[in-house]
């Protein structure tokens, strides 16, 4: 009975991960979608319509990518190499991972 229960847990974790593996070929509807810039210009995320994004860092411009998803004026990262961040939008403002980005328009 146990490795039926420990299977069950398993699978209903797949499914979690198809799920949100599948909400990156979504498009999202939200008010954050465009290229956000540290004051320095160093730090650029690129949030992109389809759910993912491209994070430049200096002359890199696709140092890090991955999918995004924008939960009211949160954001969560999940970067293709696993890694994951988060972050908050607070007047047109992003803070993220200590760094503060605004809107390039």
């Amino acid at each position: 009975m146990r490795g039926l229960a420990v299977a069950a847990s398993l699978v209903a974790i797949s499914a979690g991960f198809a799920i949100a593996k599948d909400m990156t070929m979504n498009s999202q509807t939200h008010e954050y979608t465009g290229l956000w810039v540290t004051g320095d210009g160093h730090i650029r995320h690129q949030l992109l319509p389809n759910g993912r994004y491209v994070e430049a860092r200096g002359t890199r411009e696709k140092a890090y990518q991955g999918r995004y998803l924008v939960t009211g004026n949160h954001i969560d990262y999940w970067d293709d190499t696993g890694f994951t961040a988060d972050g908050e939008f607070i007047q047109d403002v992003l803070h993220h991972a200590g760094m503060v980005l605004r809107r390039r328009k």
